[in-house]
């Protein structure tokens, strides 16, 4: 192994070491030296590889953030034309806030960006691509549809989506013993894409 691939593997196991520490416990209350030792280094280990835990944990979002955007724009390639887009849109929706770790780092990351104005500027940017590609997934939907879109509404729309993902998640977490999975799944993701589909039709 070059000295290269040694230290993006040890750059690796500490991202992978940190994603638990931080949705388990949260940015501030975990230490260096506690993803260190969970990674299997050391706290030099640790400042050789990232400046500090926010360093850290916005190269943490950002891997996440880069995944979330390839799925989507992958479900956009490989979407049949044919396709039911009102259930694919509803179904997309349903699968992207079942992973607790993905929506407990998330949460924290907002958390985080509400104290710390720096930290707060690369989430901002995350959040804008985000938008940005579920806007053109939404076209995309409407165009498969044959449906005429009002331009000006699609960031909005790319924004309710992404409210509603978090909502989503806030309730299902918070609610556990009251809440069961697929009637609220079902129930808000199809109800969204329902109206959103109804508003362009209309």
């Amino acid at each position: 192994m070059t000295r290269a691939e040694n230290r993006e593997r040890t750059r690796q196991r500490l991202l992978d070491a940190a994603a638990p520490c931080i949705a388990e416990k949260g940015l501030a209350a975990i230490s260096v030296e506690e993803i260190a030792a969970r990674a299997g280094y050391t706290r030099g280990a640790f400042y050789s590889n990232f400046r500090s835990k926010a360093d850290l944990f916005v190269e943490l979002l950002r891997l996440d953030h880069e995944k979330f955007c390839e799925n989507l724009q992958a479900m956009m390639d490989n979407a049949p034309s044919n396709a039911d887009v009102q259930k694919q849109f509803a179904s997309w929706l349903d699968q992207c806030y079942r992973d607790d770790k993905h929506y407990l780092l998330w949460a924290e990351a907002r958390l985080h960006a509400a104290r710390d104005v720096k930290f707060r500027l690369h989430l901002s940017a995350m959040c804008a691509e985000k938008r940005d590609i579920i806007a053109r997934f939404i076209e995309q939907l409407f165009n498969g549809a044959n449906t005429i879109l009002v331009g000006d509404s699609l960031a909005n729309h790319a924004l309710a989506a992404m409210v509603m993902m978090d909502g989503i998640g806030y309730v299902k977490r918070v609610m556990r013993g009251e809440v069961s999975n697929a009637p609220v799944d079902v129930m808000l993701t199809e109800s969204y894409a329902s109206m959103l589909f109804r508003t362009y039709s209309e």
